[in-house]
């Protein structure tokens, strides 16, 4: 998200008219609009004010990437450099996977807050999802908290052992050869 969006989706968030903000923060509306537009580039500094301000805070985490891990059989399977982490209520939404995930059940819809829903729906995603699959249904926490419990290919299993372990603490992971 470029700094003119976030700072319209924040202050919107909020409930605040730019007039609101621009007093809260201390600068003017004319200055708010012109950063919103993209007519003035804020600096770091003031776009963390005009977050504060609103109520927010800036956050900065890691860009996922995605690599393929070979395996001894079958098609290779695609691991993240970082475990992703959703917004609470994306994590624990009520969803209907694509038919590229769930052929078996089309429209069934599983609710990420029940924790045997979750369950499946990470072992759908861990086994068939793409990249994008995995940013829009996997919290990273959640994966860790299910990941003994989940039932997966040993090679899927393998191949994303050292990503878990790296937020255990271990590489070596129960289960693991």
């Amino acid at each position: 998200m470029r700094s003119t969006e976030l700072l319209a989706w924040v202050r919107r968030s909020a409930g605040l008219s730019q007039e609101d903000l621009a007093r809260r923060a201390g600068t003017s509306r004319t200055a708010v609009s012109a950063y919103e537009h993209g007519r003035k580039s804020p600096s770091l500094d003031t776009v963390d004010r005009l977050v504060a301000a609103a109520g927010y805070e800036l956050d900065a985490r890691p860009q996922i990437e995605f690599s393929e891990v070979k395996m001894d059989r079958g098609r290779p399977v695609r691991v993240p450099t970082w475990l992703p982490r959703l917004p609470a209520e994306q994590a624990l939404a009520a969803v209907e996977l694509p038919l590229t995930l769930n052929w078996s059940q089309p429209e069934r819809v599983f609710r990420l807050s029940d924790r045997g829903d979750r369950a499946r729906v990470y072992e759908l995603v861990l086994r068939e999802g793409s990249d994008s699959d995995v940013l829009r249904y996997l919290d990273g926490v959640l994966l860790i908290d299910l990941w003994d419990e989940l039932v997966l290919p040993r090679a899927v299993r393998v191949a994303w052992s050292p990503l878990i372990g790296r937020y255990r603490g271990s590489v070596d992971m129960p289960g693991v050869a």
